[in-house]
């Protein structure tokens, strides 16, 4: 037998538990770039069909993705300081 109830609910720290959703961003951050990277697909090319809307031009769609990319770069660059920060406080006694 087990020393707990099977309906006893587990206390978890708040730094600990923080501190792992950050790390769960950072590892979510890849498939979000990828995500927004296929954005550009979606915009109008002009070549399917004489009706459609004016075309994007490519120096917009590749604007686009170096935006996002620096903006990728930036949020791992603030989410790993934030990490490091906590890590570091949690180990001073």
């Amino acid at each position: 037998m087990s020393d707990s109830a099977p309906n006893a609910t587990l206390f978890l720290e708040k730094r600990s538990y923080r501190r792992r959703r950050l790390k769960d961003a950072l590892r979510l951050l890849p498939v979000v770039g990828v995500l927004l990277w296929m954005v550009p697909v979606l915009w109008p090319s002009g070549a399917s069909h004489p009706a459609d809307p004016t075309p994007v031009a490519m120096s917009s769609a590749i604007t686009y993705v170096f935006v996002v990319w620096v903006l990728l770069i930036l949020a791992a660059a603030a989410l790993w300081w934030v990490i490091g920060e906590r890590g570091s406080a949690e180990t001073d006694p």
